[in-house]
């Protein structure tokens, strides 16, 4: 009982890298995949006629008959 005490008590808090690291790359690829993803959709009122970045890629739509 006194090493479960002793251990529990030096035991230091340690800060969660993997999770942080995981959370940020997340949030990274989420904001870079929406930006391209409403870049490439129909534009909002008043951006009709701004151009795309040249770093975005451009999309072709498949054209289905009837639609």
């Amino acid at each position: 009982m006194y090493l479960f005490l002793q251990t529990a008590v030096t035991q230091e808090p340690h800060f969660p890298y993997a999770s942080v690291g995981s959370l940020v790359l997340g949030f990274i690829a989420a904001v870079t995949i929406g930006s391209i993803a409403w870049y490439n959709s129909k534009r909002p009122v008043g951006w009709e006629d701004k151009e795309r970045p040249n770093i975005v890629p451009d999309i072709e739509k498949e054209q289905t008959p009837g639609l």
